[in-house]
């Protein structure tokens, strides 16, 4: 029970960034600690499988240098290990006018990034490549691929324990705090002196923590001592799935020119590996962190986000765009009405209901979306001790191996490794 390094969440980020630091110090001692009794249960395994190529993220930014090197990783390590995947293309398609300047916009933006094999289409092109869809012009993204996240996560895992690594599941980190200086005169107490307990107050002993909590980041953060800012408010994104004898009608991703004032990328259409196809999601604010079902409610949960001044003026800035996307939640042809802007053909009788996502969405008190990836620590004794993961949604699953390097770059260097 004594461990180097404890890193809490085993969801894709966690277990590869587990699998790159004992990579890098295979004689140190590496636990991961997880509350679930599986792993990649949550956002991991809730999530489109698309192999994201780097075009929407702010040049300069993380997200946009990390998606670009992670999606190369992943391909990469997906040849490596033998797990399938598809390298199917995505079109981003304009179906009106006043789409068109922001669509170029992007493909400006996607060649800052540096992502392969941009090139911008017109409406014949678009039906040569997906025959069932309009659109007066689209960015042709041929590098994006589509995989099963939750399968590269279980080998991520296999890795970290055949390099010697301990997965510790049902360990729900309820508090973490220095041994007090009666323990401290034992060898192991001065060695190890941060105690982490579960729920069920069972305690490991480690060094260092690195926290990779997705939807309880804030949450760790606090417990630790450090900052519980920024506030994770958790948004549901329900798909749709086209009925099977209807899936001829997409080939490759189809995504809209996104709005440029969210980080959600609106309805689109997203084959997957078993050879269903996904439609959606859209975003609704979830009453429960993982609450993956309409009715799923929490009142700690709900009443953490209500009583967020943050999501109050998120809510009043955007009140009519938070109205439609309730609307369309319950109303199946409001869905449908925006897939049939891309494939007309597409009707309320070729879809069902399908699973839901859960995306954590980390909030500043202004009510702003943090949209880069987010790491820090905290001071005093405990403080110094930990790095947290605060803030890693899509694409987080795509630059994993590469979110990976620089978290265990920051360990290196923060913990004089």
């Amino acid at each position: 029970s004594t461990f180097d390094v404890a890193v809490v969440g085993a969801g894709i980020v966690g277990l590869a960034s587990a699998r790159e630091l004992v990579r890098r110090h295979p004689s140190l001692a590496f636990a991961v600690l997880e509350k679930e009794t599986e792993l990649a249960h949550h956002q991991s395994g809730h999530n489109s499988g698309v192999i994201h190529s780097g075009i929407y993220y702010k040049p300069g930014s993380l997200k946009a240098k990390l998606c670009v090197q992670g999606a190369a990783l992943c391909y990469e390590y997906c040849d490596q290990k033998g797990i399938p995947y598809k390298q199917c293309g995505k079109l981003i398609v304009a179906v009106e006018q006043d789409e068109i300047p922001r669509l170029k916009a992007l493909y400006e933006r996607g060649l800052q990034n540096n992502v392969r094999g941009l090139k911008l289409i017109g409406a014949k092109e678009i039906k040569a490549k997906e025959p069932f869809c309009r659109g007066l012009m689209a960015l042709d993204s041929p590098y994006t691929g589509i995989v099963n996240y939750k399968q590269v996560a279980q080998s991520y895992a296999e890795d970290f324990q055949e390099a010697g690594g301990t997965i510790l599941t049902d360990f729900e980190v309820m508090n973490m705090e220095m041994a007090k200086e009666s323990s401290s005169e034992s060898e192991d107490g001065l060695k190890y002196p941060v105690i982490v307990r579960n729920s069920k107050g069972e305690e490991i002993y480690c060094r260092h923590i690195v926290t990779c909590a997705g939807l309880y980041s804030d949450r760790l953060s606090e417990i630790s001592g450090c900052s519980p800012e920024p506030r994770i408010v958790p948004f549901r994104g329900d798909y749709l799935v086209l009925k099977p004898e209807k899936c001829y009608m997409v080939k490759g991703n189809i995504y809209p020119v996104p709005n440029p004032r969210f980080p959600f990328l609106g309805f689109h259409f997203t084959p997957r590996m078993d050879g269903s196809v996904w439609l959606g999601p859209n975003a609704v604010l979830a009453f429960k962190r993982e609450g993956y079902r309409l009715f799923d409610f929490s009142a700690g949960d709900f009443l953490d986000a209500v009583t967020y001044s943050g999501l109050w003026k998120l809510v009043l800035r955007n009140l009519s765009y938070g109205l439609n996307e309730m609307y369309r939640a319950c109303f199946l042809s409001a869905q449908v009405k925006q897939l049939q802007k891309f494939i007309p053909e597409v009707t309320v009788n070729d879809v069902l209901r399908g699973p839901s996502g859960v995306r954590a969405q980390a909030l500043d008190s202004d009510g702003n979306l943090v949209d880069d990836f987010v790491f820090d620590g905290g001071s005093g004794d405990i403080g110094s001790r930990i790095l947290h993961v605060r803030n890693a949604p899509s694409p987080a699953a795509t630059s994993s191996l590469a979110i990976a390097k620089m978290i265990a770059d920051e360990v290196k260097r923060r913990f004089e490794l």
